[in-house]
């Protein structure tokens, strides 16, 4: 057993085999502690998310040490108990993968000989991760587990993309980034939040491949809404079917609502987010500017769990029916609220602005940064998915992203709040409510001058040690941009010289952390955010400390970023 930094909230405990990570998973559920938010499990290792204003770094490694000994020996005691057989799952496939022929030019076979490996074993279903209803299926023909990931990961994979890397298969459940090798494509849905579990794998389960293009293939398939069955051949869309919580067009509290006349480039519904669901294969999300949310909820008197608007890049224009109090938090934006006529009343960022009913309000380009976040007396009243009213990008949960024509409800107490202000003294404090102080104390967000870098400060590590002294040295002297291809997910960065291995070798998939900086073979990290995957396989060379995560949420494509190892 080793324990590694994996940030300064987060610890990594490497064991020696998947079958020790989860006996030790099983052992932190029979003796969880206090403070430890998230268990992630993966191939070798298992990550733990803790909060080190409830239980110190030092008291969660002698717990994880304590519990590693005691999953030893329980698997020193069951290696001559029979091992339980579970339900098999058939995942059938069209084996028409964009990398199924380089794999089979990888490992000296032809196309046919890859599929029949692919489907002559069965696997079993180890842990979840990366995604919800992503499911890491350990097994296989072992000519198989020297497959690797791509240098390069891809920046979109198409749903239901069925792939191998790095000694497992899975099936993407949703259109994601991705560097694992694809081989075909199943017309089945991983993931379905209106099917109960809605994950189709569940770990611990037999999982079996089968080819659609065999001859005499008969495949047994679950039902699914929107299944169809022609010649023997059973079809599905496979794009996740849409999340409830989005509120188009549908009924609304007549006492305050609001209307989109504009969503802007990208309106997304977003509040604290929802930890401790990792065993569903689900990331916590929730807004990138933790403070600036907390400060807009803050302003019109809300609980820091409210659900908020996160716009970028501006644009958003929104008209209210009856009366509601609105803030405006983020990044400097001009903020204009307008009469039905036209007339334009006074409006700012950072503060507390009454709307009666026609008027509307409308945010411009902020003139730095990316990111502003509306809050509503109340709350924007949408249903809850899985317990958050979150969007998770990666994911597809939550709330779709606003488009013209979406009306937003607001809380009750956003309805009537003009007509009893005597209801809601704390407006005027705005002071937090117990236990919210952990949501607003990061510091808030300033533009860096002109021609400097923004400045963040990372702990080396987990797998800084597979790279050599150089590249370590080179992550903090030169800087690193921002390209177009960052989003929630993460910001992808471009340095002028690469960060270069010590270390040759695959990784076996791993826990993330947001704030993770993950190191691809091409040597150009990837800055994990909010909604990064649960696990990964490419190398973390450092983490961003938490504090300074809230920074990212307005860094723009083209911002110059430089790590301070702390």
């Amino acid at each position: 057993m080793r324990l590694l930094p994996a940030g300064d909230r987060a610890l990594l405990m490497e064991l020696g085999s998947l079958t020790e990570v989860l006996a030790l998973f099983r052992q932190v559920a029979l003796h969880p502690l206090d403070g430890v938010s998230e268990v992630v499990p993966a191939a070798r290792t298992v990550l733990v998310r803790f909060d080190p204003s409830v239980v110190p770094a030092s008291r969660v490694q002698a717990w994880l040490q304590s519990l590693g000994q005691q999953a030893e020996m329980s698997v020193r005691s069951s290696a001559q108990r029979p091992v339980a057989t579970m339900p098999c799952v058939e995942i059938p496939v069209h084996y028409i993968g964009e990398d199924l022929d380089e794999v089979a030019q990888m490992l000296q076979v032809s196309r046919r000989e890859l599929i029949e490996r692919h489907v002559g074993t069965a696997y079993q279903a180890a842990f979840a991760g990366f995604a919800p209803g992503f499911v890491y299926l350990s097994g296989g023909d072992p000519l198989l587990q020297g497959v690797t990931r791509r240098a390069v990961p891809r920046t979109r994979v198409p749903a239901s993309s069925v792939a191998i890397a790095g000694g497992f298969s899975a099936v993407y459940p949703s259109e994601s980034p991705g560097g694992w090798r694809l081989l075909g494509v199943t017309p089945l849905k991983m993931w379905d939040l209106v099917r109960q579990p809605p994950a189709l794998v569940q770990p611990g389960s037999c999982v079996r491949f089968r080819d659609l293009a065999a001859r005499h293939a008969h495949v047994s398939l679950p039902v699914t809404p929107g299944a169809a069955v022609r010649d023997g051949v059973a079809s599905v869309d496979p794009q996740p079917a849409p999340t409830p919580g989005m509120t188009s067009r549908e009924s609304v509290n007549p006492a305050a609502w609001f209307e989109v006349l504009s969503p802007g480039a990208q309106t997304l519904v977003q509040d604290l987010g929802r930890p401790g669901m990792a065993a569903l294969g689900v990331s916590a999300s929730g807004a990138l500017d933790r403070a600036a949310s907390a400060k807009a909820n803050r302003l019109v008197g809300n609980s820091a769990s409210a659900a908020v608007l996160e716009c970028a890049w501006g644009g958003l224009s929104l008209v209210c029916h009856g009366s509601a109090v609105v803030a405006v938090t983020g990044a400097p934006v001009s903020v204009v609220v307008a009469t039905a006529s036209g007339m334009r009343l006074p409006a700012a960022a950072g503060n507390q602005l009454q709307m009666r009913d026609g008027q509307v309000l409308r945010l411009g380009r902020p003139r730095a940064g990316m990111r502003c976040y509306v809050a509503v007396l109340g709350g924007w009243d949408v249903p809850p998915v899985l317990g958050s009213r979150a969007t998770d990008v990666l994911a597809s949960i939550g709330p779709a992203p606003l488009v013209r024509g979406d009306r937003l409800p607001v809380g009750e107490l956003g309805g009537t709040a003009l007509l009893h202000p005597a209801r809601r003294p704390e407006l005027s404090s705005g002071s937090l409510a117990p236990g919210e102080q952990a949501a607003g104390v990061r510091p808030e967000w300033a533009a860096p001058s002109p021609g400097s870098a923004l400045v963040l400060r990372v702990l080396l590590g987990p797998r800084n040690a597979w790279f050599d002294s150089a590249s370590v040295r080179r992550l903090e002297e030169q800087l690193w941009i921002v390209t177009p291809q960052s989003n929630r997910v993460g910001l992808r960065l471009s340095g002028e010289q690469p960060l270069v291995r010590a270390h040759v070798g695959e990784l076996p998939s791993e826990g993330m952390v947001a704030g993770a900086l993950q190191v691809p073979p091409s040597g150009q990290p990837v800055l994990f955010l909010a909604d990064h995957p649960l696990t990964g396989g490419y190398p973390v060379v450092a983490v961003v400390l938490d504090e300074d995560l809230d920074l990212l949420a307005q860094a723009s494509p083209g911002m110059q970023l430089r790590f301070k190892i702390v």
